[in-house]
């Protein structure tokens, strides 16, 4: 492929717009745990609303990033990548017009279905500004910013939300894209390499729709389901996903032996390793990201914390996974699949500690209390970020990596809305028995709730500790001298995964 426009003098210029892009994706991963409570407060809705619009977004970019590099490679990633971010922008102006709760859902999917297309071009466009020989100075300054805006970014929400700059409040979380997303078209229609698209290609659109389908007949029950007390038609809904996923399944299989390109290389899951990783993939994410939003539920709903304070209180968290995703960029060649073995347990003795305060002080606990297991979580979570999908992908052949990578994006995100629905809807049905049996205080319920969740995390991470024995030993590139699964050139670095 050859690069048509952007000079050397340029290229900057360029990773400067990709930057900006992945930057509204992490905002937008990470504001609802902050502003969440004040949008219902403000649009009203039940406690099942607060789970979609958190969910809405995760769910609708699992379906989407499916699909969404492909679309770079048939039309061209930078046109996929503009598109997105003007889509994304149109999104973000529309959350913050929202006027009722299905209106910001609604908005959240479309943010979601955005981001789909635009995340996927960044690291090949990255590769295009740069080259082989350049490319490791990009990274390197790829993995700060990056960290840097994983941690900033609740913050942020804390402060716009408190601020209540020009009376938008929480609706500020969503307007802040709008400049972020005017810098990426101008900057990226000037600076953006435009490479000749694949035009041979062609998209699995029957696929695209199957998986979605099975994917929203799976979330949606397990969100609504005890809102709704369980009745037939949501458990008729489960058993629906199930078999459209199945048919999916098959229509793959046919469209392989048909000499066309299925949406996913099924070959990939005859390998023990990776069934295994995809399985991990999606019980770790959606215990972090469930616990993660329950954590930012009771820290307002249930202590009564203002938005920044429930910020900077959980602030410790991001700060542990940026400081353990360093230690893991600089272990994990030497470790190995080992590294997981050690920020499982790092997880659990967090979650053991937050646990353990919540029991001794309950609702009188303080913010600092709470920030340094919750730093200790953070950093044996941001331990396994840097290195999991690469081990996953250890003895993934060459010529099924992209489409393996792919389906792994996708279920991090599916994951994440699971957790959201199964964690959500644990936690809220446990501030509804707790209130029902009499809790000493008006915070009581949430205490016990946030506790429980806590516990199912924590042994969550244990459980995860055994599954990591059927991954591969090595990731793809760190394979040292005598290891006999297979090598092969480096998956790219995805520091969106910061992003919970």
């Amino acid at each position: 492929m050859e690069i048509t426009t952007t000079t050397r003098d340029r290229r900057w210029l360029g990773l400067f717009a990709v930057l900006a892009a992945m930057i509204m994706n992490i905002l937008d991963s990470t504001v609802v745990n902050v502003a969440a409570p004040s949008i219902r407060a403000d649009l009203g809705g039940s406690y099942s609303t607060l789970q979609w619009i958190a969910s809405a977004y995760t769910l609708a970019m699992a379906v989407g990033l499916l699909t969404g590099g492909r679309l770079g490679d048939m039309y061209g990633r930078k046109r996929l990548m503009l598109g997105g971010v003007a889509g994304f922008v149109a999104a973000s102006a529309a959350c913050s017009l929202a006027w009722s709760p299905a209106s910001l859902v609604g908005a959240r999917v479309v943010q979601g279905l955005c981001g789909a297309i635009l995340i996927p071009q960044g690291f090949g466009l990255i590769r295009d500004l740069f080259g082989p020989r350049d490319i490791g100075k990009a990274f390197g300054a790829l993995g700060p910013v990056i960290g840097g805006a994983t941690i900033a970014g609740p913050v942020v929400a804390g402060l716009l939300v408190d601020a209540d700059i020009l009376g938008t409040g929480w609706r500020a979380v969503f307007l802040i894209n709008l400049p972020l997303g005017l810098f990426v078209l101008a900057a990226g229609a000037v600076a953006l390499p435009a490479v000749q698209p694949v035009r041979r290609l062609r998209l699995d659109i029957t696929g695209a729709l199957c998986a979605g389908t099975g994917m929203v007949l799976l979330v949606y029950p397990l969100t609504q389901g005890r809102e709704k007390g369980w009745p037939g038609w949501l458990l008729a809904m489960l058993g629906g996903a199930v078999v459209v996923l199945v048919g999916f399944v098959g229509q793959q299989l046919r469209r392989g032996r048909t000499g066309r390109v299925p949406l996913i290389e099924l070959s990939v899951f005859t390998r023990r390793s990776y069934v295994s990783g995809v399985l991990f993939v999606i019980i770790f994410f959606g215990s972090i990201v469930g616990f993660s939003l329950t954590t930012g539920f009771f820290l307002q709903l249930g202590l009564g914390y203002s938005p920044m304070r429930a910020s900077l209180t959980m602030s410790g968290w991001a700060v542990g996974a940026f400081l353990g995703s360093g230690f893991a960029a600089a272990m994990m060649g030497r470790l190995g699949r080992r590294i997981l073995h050690i920020g499982l347990p790092l997880m659990a003795a967090g979650t053991a500690g937050f646990i353990l305060v919540l029991t001794r002080d309950g609702a009188t606990l303080t913010g600092w209390q709470l920030s340094i297991p919750l730093a200790v979580y953070g950093f044996g979570m941001g331990m396994i970020f840097v290195p999991l999908f690469d081990i996953i992908m250890g003895e993934v052949g060459d010529h099924e990596v992209g489409s393996a990578s792919g389906v792994l994006e996708s279920l991090q995100q599916l994951g994440a809305s699971l957790g959201v629905a199964v964690l959500g809807t644990v936690f809220f049905s446990s501030v509804g028995t707790g209130r029902l049996a009499g809790a000493t205080s008006a915070a009581g319920g949430f205490v016990s709730a946030s506790r429980l969740v806590a516990i199912i995390s924590a042994l969550t991470a244990l459980a995860l500790c055994g599954i990591t024995f059927l991954l591969p030993r090595w990731a793809r590139h760190a394979m040292p001298a005598g290891a006999t699964a297979q090598a092969a050139p480096a998956v790219a670095e995805r520091p969106e995964l910061v992003a919970v």
